[in-house]
């Protein structure tokens, strides 16, 4: 028995991530005092990287090369086509394949890296930095299309299934296991709620799931989880706003996502005050409006935003084939 494989859960999740990261795209790198200064209540135009209201980044285009890795015939079971994926991303990277405005931009380093190993012929499995120094969040951005894989699906999960699968396609850009757990413990909050359950209780089974199998686990992981002790140990929703970071480290980018899940009670509310945090705003956003997006659907997320988003019908319809039978 697997859960549902609802194409309105994909497209709620993957809107969800496209309207977090093109509110983001206009202030990124701002600090966040500027924020304070001046918030995002809504679509903004131009800014840091000129782009038209609507515009999403790197972040939504390597996860829709993902879901079109997914989507192909038995995408969704066993290993996905890592080599398909690879290509993908070279052409996202250097032919504008899945960009919003035909125009690549807002490239993260190791993710670069990765590309242009693959291109010259390194083996997709093997193309990720994998330094500690090589934990940017540009595995984490792009992971949450893997929760609609029949592994994650399954009832009874299988979690040293679950990590082998999430480690192989974050590897392809982000190969050091401190990524990985980022987008394990991601996809573990991911799957709480596409199950339906509550953005708490979503939080607290994976707390449940994840702690003692780290604790007891064999895998590389089990080093790294001291440094996501604040979304393990349950304290991340007690924290106050100046404990989070919102920089492009992997590390800081789970907790101030769901942190803002946690935190507030609509899929507006939540991407704006991750967008606020100021610094990576286009990722925290597009990581925590991925979530959001599976917490409140598609109607929660405001339909002005919606409107102007680039190439919506193209999402809508990456969504349908995701989980098409």
């Amino acid at each position: 028995m697997q859960l549902p494989l609802l194409p309105a859960a994909a497209r709620a999740a993957l809107l969800g991530l496209a309207v977090g990261d093109a509110l983001g795209v206009p202030v990124e790198f701002q600090p966040r005092q500027a924020r304070v200064l001046d918030p995002v209540t809504g679509m903004r135009a131009y800014g840091t990287h000129r782009q038209p209201a609507g515009t999403w980044s790197d972040d939504s285009s390597l996860t829709f090369c993902l879901a079109e890795t997914l989507a192909r015939p038995n995408g969704r079971t066993g290993m996905p086509d890592l080599g398909d994926f690879a290509r993908r991303s070279i052409n996202w990277l250097y032919h504008e394949y899945w960009t919003a405005t035909n125009q690549t931009f807002d490239v993260g380093n190791a993710t670069r890296i990765a590309i242009d190993r693959m291109q010259r012929g390194t083996a997709p499995s093997a193309a990720g930095p994998r330094s500690e120094s090589d934990n940017g969040n540009g595995a984490l951005m792009r992971i949450l299309p893997l929760v609609f894989h029949d592994t994650w699906q399954a009832e009874n999960l299988n979690l040293d299934a679950a990590w082998a699968l999430t480690e192989a396609v974050a590897s392809v850009t982000h190969g050091h296991p401190r990524s990985t757990l980022g987008c394990f413990l991601y996809l573990l909050v991911a799957r709480g709620l596409l199950a339906g359950n509550s953005i708490g209780a979503a939080y607290e089974q994976m707390r449940q799931l994840a702690g003692p199998w780290l604790k007891n686990g064999s895998i590389p992981a089990v080093v790294e989880d001291r440094y996501y002790q604040a979304v393990l140990n349950g304290k991340l929703p007690g924290l106050e706003e100046s404990n989070i970071s919102s920089t492009g480290y992997v590390v800081h980018t789970l907790e101030a996502a769901l942190w803002c899940l946690l935190k507030h009670d609509t899929y507006a509310a939540t991407v704006l005050a991750a967008v606020n945090l100021g610094d990576d705003t286009d990722t925290t956003g597009a990581v925590a409006g991925g979530l959001a997006g599976l917490a409140y659907g598609e109607a929660g997320i405001p339909a002005g935003w919606l409107a102007v988003l680039a190439r919506r019908a193209d999402i809508e319809s990456l969504a349908e084939r995701l989980v098409g039978e």
